[in-house]
């Protein structure tokens, strides 16, 4: 018994994250072996997340060293704290109390934020803000109903605005939002902005897990020394026991 309430305390985060996954996640399909897409997704983050929220658990230099950014251009185009060291954890400025002010509470560190929600969710969640004047920052999000966050890549997407349908709901038609129309003002195209997304996503999961491509190329050398392991042992029983027969 007290076995299976462990377990159950143990799935209870990703119940909750599925019980309020009210629309359907798109799927990311990012690739971690893909450089050019890590190196423009935290150019991204650098620019666009980073002066709210921190990457407190990655440095710098690792960073540049994972994904292939010479360690010059590192410093001279994404440390913008002119007292930051090339090796330091990549926090940023913003005060705690400011914070708390200004959105309500402080913004979350993101380093763990894709093992946490996800890339389907990330990758939804960054395509589904649209305009909503009754909210403080002027936006809204699909995804993520009465959302906290202003819409940091607007500029790069548009002004989104909201396509609405009905949905039924307790047996009665209810007014939903079932798409998103930009205006066109945005510096990417819908295609590059998916993309620029997918990028920042990819980025976000490889900080989430650094050393995962390591791990599972770890894992087929292991699983083929256990393979070999098991062939020499095997061969090894048959010229024993035959001496013994």
């Amino acid at each position: 018994m007290k076995k299976w309430i462990l377990v159950l305390f143990a799935m209870l985060p990703s119940l909750a994250m599925a019980a309020g996954a009210n629309v359907p996640l798109d799927k990311a399909n990012n690739d971690l072996t893909d450089q050019e897409s890590l190196q423009n997704g935290a150019k991204l983050f650098m620019n666009y997340c980073f002066g709210c929220h921190s990457a407190q658990y990655q440095r710098y230099e690792r960073v540049a060293r994972d994904i292939g950014i010479p360690v010059e251009l590192m410093k001279e185009n994404l440390i913008f704290d002119p007292n930051a060291k090339i090796g330091d954890l990549m926090e940023n400025a913003m005060p705690e109390k400011q914070a708390a002010q200004w959105f309500g509470g402080p913004a979350p560190d993101l380093t763990l934020v894709a093992r946490v929600r996800g890339t389907d969710w990330l990758y939804t969640y960054l395509r589904s803000f649209y305009e909503d004047p009754s909210r403080p920052f002027g936006v809204n999000n699909v995804v993520f109903p009465s959302v906290g966050m202003p819409h940091v890549l607007e500029e790069l997407q548009g002004i989104p605005t909201p396509v609405m349908g009905t949905k039924v709901v307790d047996g009665e038609e209810v007014e939903v939002v079932v798409g998103i129309e930009t205006d066109g003002s945005g510096e990417l195209n819908s295609e590059e902005y998916d993309q620029a997304v997918l990028d920042l996503v990819n980025f976000l999961e490889y900080s989430g897990d650094p050393v995962k491509l390591e791990r599972h190329t770890l894992g087929w050398w292991v699983m083929g020394f256990l393979v070999i392991f098991t062939i020499v042992v095997v061969l090894l029983k048959k010229e024993y026991w035959r001496d013994v027969h």
